[in-house]
């Protein structure tokens, strides 16, 4: 059924509805103001009959009468009173004389307009007459006499025709008024809903058809203002939407295009975990068919349990997580996962906790060739360091046998000793090289073992740290200050923490200027061990403190030149790989390592490491 029926069906049931209630409110009206007049009408007419007949005449009755019923004897003038009847009652309530009725009548003593007249009031009331059995309207006044004590009632009734006989003679007026009233309303109706719906055909027409209507002809003029200026929008709306549509399906094809050029697997899942898309990679890293898709679940496609452990503490916390994942199938293939969260739309202003995300993104990214370079690397290194540790000690021991040997020759020539020199001292600096490496390898393979780990005093450590550094730092009489709690304790590797401070502590040393104070710190903050190596030397540039922990990475090259040619110390010689120790050792304690420094202003290096 089309709006204009339902309109039009809807409009009739309302307009007869309508015509009903009024017609009903009309009658009703007209009802009232009918009683109302006669009322008005019989309170007059009472008044002037009762002066015309003459109060005192009227109380000389009710004084003569008694109380008693007389109609013969009781004499009343104008006994013709037409349509009205009168009445003449008792302070008992009985009737002493009646117009229309000459048998005894009952008691009007329980009447309201009888009682109000008794009281001396004037009142009116409305009810079906018991004696004449018609519905009659009474008005009554009371009579008084020369002490203006009531002494009877004068009341006036009129009989009221049916309800019927009162209208019968506009029921036909008022029908022809109705149906003329019908017609024309539906008439006038009809046309108005014609043109509405003619005008709501072309909305839905261009809503429907969309671009096959952008080119049809301008809206017809005879339409409404309100619709020309409607359909006009519409043919806007339409048009930028197809606009749009056309962007979103080039964005789409341009996002499939990318997505399937990417080297990396990607997943995205609705809050159930439940896949909606799912790159050509990722099918072929898990063997996955298109065809399967729908309905699939990430632990379904993937069997990771761990995958989806993620992917489900993502929605639930709503935070990226970025983490590595091993997958054995047959091989063991490593990857970099990246989770993140799909908000849902947010209200402007957004409240201040957004909630659990909507979704996941998940991205794989497959590391396995670099976990194997890295491996490849660190066994390389390793097996270098540890083949190069024989002939470096080899060297370093017959220079010295040379050195011993030529010391006390008077014809050797001096040129010979000074290469002896420069031959045992490199050799040094190898040997150093090459325990740091050894040392920075176990760190990096996990070969250090955790279980070494016990509850020991740190302030122990410390004085061991200073005391292997002590002769270097009297040589350019640099003080060193320890602040520690002697009863400090945590549960460390205590040979690796002596390492980190023995490289933090010579580092200071090394870039401190002569004559200065080096301070070592420990302390517990924020349920943290916090050891700080405070100096005075020549600080660190803003633009090298991200990447001082690196090995090998050196802030002053030609300055660690000039440190290594003055000979720092047997055993302290700068390898480059001190302070990616002291990090590595930090990461074994589950800590880290930070600088803190300004270009000739000192620098600060902190180990945190957590108590528990």
């Amino acid at each position: 059924m089309t709006i204009f029926r339902k309109s039009l069906i809807t409009f009739g049931i309302s307009i007869l509805v309508f015509s009903a209630i009024f017609v009903i409110s009309v009658l009703e009206l007209m009802n009232s103001f009918y009683y109302e007049i006669n009322l008005t009408g019989l309170g007059n007419t009472a008044k002037t009959l009762m002066t015309t007949i003459g109060k005192e005449r009227i109380a000389e009755v009710f004084k003569t009468s008694e109380g008693e019923y007389h109609p013969n004897q009781v004499s009343m003038p104008l006994n013709d009173y037409g349509v009205y009847r009168l009445t003449l009652i008792a302070p008992s309530g009985y009737v002493l004389w009646d117009s229309h009725v000459t048998d005894r009548l009952v008691n009007h003593i329980d009447r309201e307009e009888v009682i109000a007249a008794l009281e001396g009031r004037e009142e009116s009331s409305r009810r079906e007459s018991i004696s004449t059995g018609m519905e009659r309207i009474y008005y009554a006044l009371p009579v008084f006499d020369s002490l203006n004590n009531s002494i009877g009632v004068f009341r006036l009734s009129l009989s009221i025709p049916e309800f019927n006989a009162r209208i019968i003679s506009i029921i036909f007026p008022l029908i022809v008024f109705i149906c003329f009233f019908l017609v024309t309303a539906f008439f006038a109706f009809f046309i108005y809903s014609r043109s509405l719906s003619v005008s709501l055909g072309r909305l839905v027409s261009i809503a429907q058809s969309g671009t096959l209507l952008l080119s049809a002809s301008e809206p017809v003029e005879h339409a409404a203002p309100e619709f020309r200026s409607l359909e006009k929008s519409m043919r806007a709306m339409v048009k930028e939407l197809n606009f749009r549509f056309e962007q979103a399906k080039a964005e789409g094809s341009r996002l499939e295009a990318i997505l399937n050029g990417m080297s990396e697997a990607v997943f995205a899942m609705d809050q159930s975990l439940i896949l909606h898309l799912v790159n050509p990679k990722a099918c072929e890293i898990f063997f996955i068919k298109n065809s399967d898709l729908k309905g699939m679940s990430l632990l379904e496609a993937t069997h990771s349990a761990e995958l989806t452990e993620i992917a489900r503490k993502t929605i639930n916390e709503g935070v990226s997580i970025e983490t590595e994942l091993t997958f054995s199938a047959g091989t063991e293939h490593y990857f970099q996962v990246y989770a993140s969260p799909i908000s849902p739309p947010t209200p402007d202003p957004a409240p201040k906790n957004l909630g659990a995300g909507s979704g996941v993104v998940l991205v794989l990214q497959e590391i396995t060739r670099l976990v194997k370079l890295e491996r490849v690397r660190k066994d390389f290194v390793a097996n270098v360091s540890h083949e190069l540790r024989t002939p470096i000690q080899l060297i370093k021991g017959f220079s010295e046998t040379l050195m011993d040997s030529v010391s006390d020759k008077e014809n050797i020539p001096d040129e010979w000793i000074n290469f002896i020199k420069i031959i045992n001292k490199n050799a040094g600096i190898m040997e150093n090289l090459t325990n740091d490496l050894l040392i920075l390898s176990n760190l990096e393979s996990n070969t250090v073992n955790v279980r070494d780990m016990e509850e020991i005093n740190v302030f122990s450590l410390i004085n061991d740290a200073v005391s292997s550094v002590e002769s270097f730092a009297g040589k350019k009489q640099i003080n060193i200050t320890v602040s520690c709690q002697e009863d400090l304790c945590a549960r460390l590797h205590g040979s690796l923490i002596t390492q980190a401070l023995i490289n933090l502590i010579d580092n200071g040393i090394k870039y401190s200027p002569s004559d200065s104070d080096l301070f070592v710190n420990a302390y517990t903050e924020n349920d943290k061990l916090i050891l700080e190596v405070r100096d005075n030397g020549i600080g660190i540039p803003a633009e090298h403190i991200d990447r001082i922990f690196e090995r090998f990475y050196r802030v002053d090259r030609a300055r660690s030149r000039k440190e290594q040619s003055e000979g720092t110390g047997q055993g302290f010689q700068s390898t480059g790989l001190g302070l990616s120790i002291v990090r590595h050792i930090a990461l074994l304690h589950n800590g880290n390592a930070e600088a803190e420094s300004r270009a000739g202003k000192g620098s600060i290096f902190r180990i945190k490491i957590p108590l528990h």
